[in-house]
């Protein structure tokens, strides 16, 4: 179905809609193809049984607390296929028609599932058009170690995939856990291009049901192209507002709050996301915060959750209220529904803290024991514990790895400071260790670099390590607001955090946190440290706006490693066919392009 065919048949829907007064959109309407947030969204098994002899208990003698998991990976020899078609579309996440970008029909996109060891290897076929546009897709979280070319950040390991064209990304599902899939072209993921990663793998924790992925996202009425414009216009403010919170892309909205002149077809009453919770039973939870700025912070009413895992690292379980998350930040929780009857319901919140830019912070979705009636809204109260303020991640002290590895001594310390400056047109940028970058689609560092040239031009923002492995980072942030830092490549160990200037402790030495996103708050300090691999890796904040605004740097790992990589013909035609269309198709890079 056309672009234009498709809005046509949707605002004919929303017409009988508000003609009927009918209450609620149906799945398609907002979600497309989607189930997630639907009482018809499976559950998920405790691994892929068309696999080898590998059990939950085993996992061929391996555990999440007994072996080391960026060196025991198992290899099972198993590919798991996917294919995605990345395309527009029209739909009303929250009742408010907009168009989006979508993989395969779905918002959220499709769930990629894989056992620990597998290979994943994914059909990327670009259907944007009207206009068109290039995209590349990153897969959060995975180490890609031996597959630097398939991190998925154009300018940086790979060309864009140009319009009607296809790329595979292959690689091994080397950590297990909850993840997901996002676009890294500007800021389109902002726009849709958004999906789960599950990884099977052992866990020390009991639980009796996986009820999958529940992303939270903050959610945009604009087009994403329309908000880097407007942000990166003279005198345009960096400060972005989402205009609601959705819960599996799903919440109601406010249309009596849609600006005098906006014609768009709005629904108050879209539909929230709902849950089946078995009496009696301990449920996993797979929280992704998959938004393009705010910081969630996720509860049950009356429910106790306890962590077991903060990305892809298992931790030590430990119980809490609320968990909060930065974007890209994952938490696995398990939730027992001992509360109420089999009757009973309950609401699940989400909401945008005072740290981020929301004008409807709150999202809800239901939570049905048994029993209860499915089209009863529950009448839970939420927990009374206010929004500390902080703009940070729980203390360091309460999350501790199940397995075990002592800081190393670095080779190599750096400090990066973080700023927010006007440039001579009057756009406010971030710098990022004194540098706003823009990436050379044409160009990226991993393949230059392959080619023996490690001259790069100063707006690229490499900062190349040599043969220093063991790599400290003091990150000084000198703005007022939180970032999400996100390492590509790496779960780097988390050393301290804080207001102010770091004082020299390290939380936990013995055994630190590690992750691959952490809140650095606003005036504050962020000490990480990581086991570098060769390879050319991004360092960014994973605010979509602030990428946007310069604020990532390349990490040059083990050059001469780099220089002696065999990447793929297929990495290098991709390049070739970018190269073809853009000489011909105007490429409307107006910010990072990251």
């Amino acid at each position: 179905m056309g672009v234009a065919l498709l809005r046509g048949f949707l605002e004919s829907i929303f017409s009988t809609i508000q003609a009927l007064t009918v209450s609620a959109l149906n799945q398609t309407t907002t979600n497309g193809l989607s189930l997630l947030g639907t009482l018809l969204a499976p559950t998920l098994p405790p691994f892929l049984a068309d696999g080898p002899l590998l059990n939950e208990y085993t996992w061929g003698d391996r555990t999440d607390y007994g072996n080391n998991p960026y060196r025991d990976c198992p290899t099972t020899g198993v590919v798991r296929h996917y294919q995605f078609t990345v395309s527009r579309g029209y739909i009303a996440p929250d009742g408010y028609v907009r168009d989006v970008l979508l993989v395969n029909g779905a918002y959220p996109g499709p769930m990629i599932e894989a056992n620990w060891g597998d290979t994943i290897v994914v059909d990327v076929h670009n259907n944007i058009t009207g206009p068109e546009e290039g995209t590349a897709i990153h897969w959060h979280g995975f180490l890609q170690h031996e597959t630097p070319w398939e991190d998925g950040a154009p300018g940086i390991s790979q060309c864009p995939i140009p319009p009607r064209k296809s790329y595979r990304y292959e690689f091994i599902a080397s950590l297990y856990g909850s993840s997901w899939y996002h676009a890294h072209y500007s800021a389109q993921y902002t726009g849709g291009v958004v999906g789960p990663i599950v990884v099977y793998g052992p866990t020390k924790e009991h639980y009796d049901i996986d009820l999958g992925p529940i992303m939270l996202s903050d959610w945009y009425h604009k087009e994403y192209f329309d908000i880097v414009k407007e942000m990166l216009a003279p005198n345009g403010s960096p400060r972005v507002f989402s205009d609601n919170n959705l819960i599996n892309g799903k919440m109601h909205f406010d249309c009596s709050t849609v600006a005098p002149g906006d014609t768009t077809p709005c629904v108050s009453d879209a539909g929230i996301a709902k849950f089946r919770f078995k009496t009696g039973k301990t449920h996993r939870l797979r929280l992704i915060n998959s938004g393009g700025d705010g910081i969630q912070r996720f509860s049950i009413d009356e429910h106790t959750l306890t962590v077991i895992a903060e990305d892809f690292v298992p931790v030590e379980p430990y119980n809490t209220s609320v968990v909060t998350l930065g974007v890209g930040q994952r938490t696995d929780v398990l939730v027992t529904a001992n509360v109420g009857k089999p009757e009973s319901a309950f609401w699940m919140r989400s909401n945008l803290t005072t740290c981020s830019a929301a004008r409807q912070p709150n999202a809800i979705a239901a939570v049905y024991y048994d029993k209860a009636d499915t089209n009863a809204m529950p009448s839970s109260g939420a927990w009374n514990i206010p929004d500390p303020n902080t703009c940070s991640n729980v203390d360091l002290s309460v999350t501790e790895p199940l397995y075990p590895i002592p800081l190393p001594a670095p080779s190599f310390t750096q400090t990066m400071d973080i700023e927010l400056f006007k440039n001579a047109s009057d756009v406010t940028l971030w710098k990022f260790n004194s540098v706003s970058m823009r990436t050379h689609y044409n160009e990226p560092v991993l393949l230059v670099a392959n080619e023996g040239n490690f001259s790069f031009p100063a707006q690229w923002n490499v900062v190349n390590y040599y043969s220093n492995t063991s790599v400290r980072i003091i990150v000084n942030n000198r703005s007022p607001t939180s970032h999400p830092m996100h390492l590509h490549g790496h779960n780097f160990y988390i050393l301290h955090e804080g207001p102010g200037i770091w004082d020299g402790s390290i939380v936990r030495p013995s055994n630190p946190h590690r992750r691959d996103v952490h809140l650095v708050r606003g005036n504050g300090h962020l000490v990480i440290q990581f086991d570098g691999a060769p390879g050319i890796w991004a360092f960014h904040c994973h605010i979509a706006w602030h990428a946007s605004g310069g604020f990532l740097a390349s990490l040059v790992i083990e050059p001469e490693q780099v220089d002696a990589m065999h990447i793929p013909s297929d990495v290098k035609q991709n390049c070739g066919a970018w190269d073809l269309w853009s000489r011909f198709n105007v490429v409307d890079q107006i910010d990072s392009g990251t």
